[in-house]
């Protein structure tokens, strides 16, 4: 990606890859945005979709994924997360 950024932004002409950090930060916007619920600290249903793919990134050794790889839900947080930066 260009910017000089090291991936921790998006960049909108490669939404087909999203890099970990730009997952991570993804993930805590949905956690600001509708923080955890109940004693058990349920994640928002938004930050759910997005945990999975960046736990199994972690596990994995991934540094990107494909957002075709990613659930339907998953995409959608994305999608929403990428249109509250613009």
């Amino acid at each position: 990606m260009e910017g000089g950024q090291g991936g921790a932004f998006v960049d909108n002409r490669r939404m087909d890859l999203i890099t970990l950090p730009q997952l991570e930060q993804a993930i805590n916007y949905w956690r600001n945005t509708s923080p955890s619920v109940g004693e058990e600290a349920r994640l928002c249903p938004e930050a759910a979709a997005l945990a999975t793919p960046y736990a199994l990134m972690i596990i994995a050794h991934r540094r990107d994924i494909s957002t075709a790889e990613l659930s339907d839900k998953a995409r959608a947080a994305l999608a929403a997360w990428v249109a509250a930066k613009a």
